[in-house]
C-alpha cells in the first residue's frame, strides 16, 4: 500500500475526529484514554488548533499518515525536539483496520528521512511492553532497545511498564 506522511491542517480537523472516534476503544487498551472532552468535536478542534499553533512555532511536527486516495491510516507525531542535541521522540498510532499491514513500518521510515532532513542525530521513542508489534517496527527501522522502566502503571485493566528505544545516524 502506498502512504504518504502529510503534516496536519486545519482542514483535516473533522476526519481526523472522525477516526480518532472510529479508534478510541482501540486505542485505549494500547496507550492511556485522552479523556471523554477529546471526543467531544469543539474540544477536538481547540485541540487541533492548539497542534497546528505548536507545531508552527517549531519543536514538533505533527503529520497524518494517508493512503493514495487521502484517507488517514494513522498519525505520527515528532515532539520535544531538542537541537542542542539534535534529539526529537517520535509517537505513533495506526488504526484498528490498519494493522499488520507495514503501514506504521513505512510511516516511520518516511519520518526518519524527515527527521534527517531536519538535522536530527538521535530520536527516542517509547512502547508499552504488551505492544510487541510496536517493538517490532521500531526494531525494523533500526531503533535499539535502551531499557524498561521500573514503574507499573494500568491501561485497561492491564498492569504494564513503559519499553524505551532510541536511533540514531
Amino acid at each position: 500500500m502506498d502512504i504518504s506522511l502529510e503534516n496536519i491542517q486545519i482542514k483535516d480537523a473533522e476526519s481526523l475526529f472522525e477516526f480518532e472516534l472510529e479508534n478510541r476503544t482501540f486505542f485505549e487498551k494500547m496507550l492511556p484514554s485522552r479523556g471523554d472532552n477529546y471526543y467531544d468535536f469543539e474540544f477536538f478542534k481547540s485541540r487541533h488548533k492548539a497542534l497546528l499553533d505548536e507545531q508552527t512555532q517549531g519543536g514538533s511536527y505533527f503529520y497524518l499518515i494517508k493512503n493514495k486516495n487521502g484517507s488517514i491510516l494513522g498519525r505520527m507525531n515528532l515532539v520535544d525536539i531538542d537541537e542542542t542535541q539534535n534529539l526529537g521522540h517520535v509517537g505513533y498510532r495506526v488504526g484498528k483496520r490498519y494493522i499488520g499491514k507495514g503501514i506504521a513500518s513505512k510511516a516511520l521510515k518516511l519520518l526518519l528521512k524527515t527527521a534527517n532532513e531536519k538535522g536530527l542525530d538521535k530520536i527516542k521513542a517509547k512502547t508499552t511492553i504488551n505492544n510487541k508489534a510496536s517493538q517490532i517496527v521500531l526494531e525494523k527501522n533500526g531503533f535499539k532497545y535502551i531499557s524498561t522502566s521500573d514503574e507499573v502503571f494500568e491501561i485497561a485493566g492491564q498492569s504494564l511498564k513503559f519499553v524505551y528505544y532510541i536511533w540514531s545516524k
